[in-house]
């Protein structure tokens, strides 16, 4: 049985917050397009298999770092000039941490989690 997790992060400045990889990074405009670009790289494997195929040796990278919730739900709004983003999923913080990594770098911060 899997537990659904609340995550609360914040993003400082969206606006210049991107991934080490350009192939991988988030290029939207707000927060709303980052929510939709996160709940993608939750509910989809298209961003995992990107990085994947840029591997050294793709066919060795370990498929559970993959994994995806197709119920993961991502919201986002500006708050005294930042951006607070909720995450509902039931994914490991280690791949909500790749995923944001991935698309923001280490542009966000968590700051609480709870059972959804």
């Amino acid at each position: 049985m899997t537990h659904r997790n609340h995550y609360y992060l914040q993003v400082s400045d969206l606006a210049h917050a991107r991934g080490a990889q350009p192939e991988l990074s988030y290029g939207g405009a707000g927060p709303g397009d980052f929510a939709a670009a996160l709940q993608e790289a939750l509910r989809s494997p298209l961003l995992f298999q990107r990085w994947r195929a840029m591997q050294p040796e793709p066919d060795e990278v370990d498929e559970r770092l993959g994994v995806t919730d197709q119920l993961a739900s991502v919201s986002a709004k500006v708050v005294d000039l930042h951006t607070e983003v909720e995450v509902i999923s039931d994914l490991p913080m280690s791949i909500l941490r790749q995923r944001l990594n991935w698309l923001i770098g280490a542009s966000w911060k968590l700051h609480d989690v709870r059972p959804a």
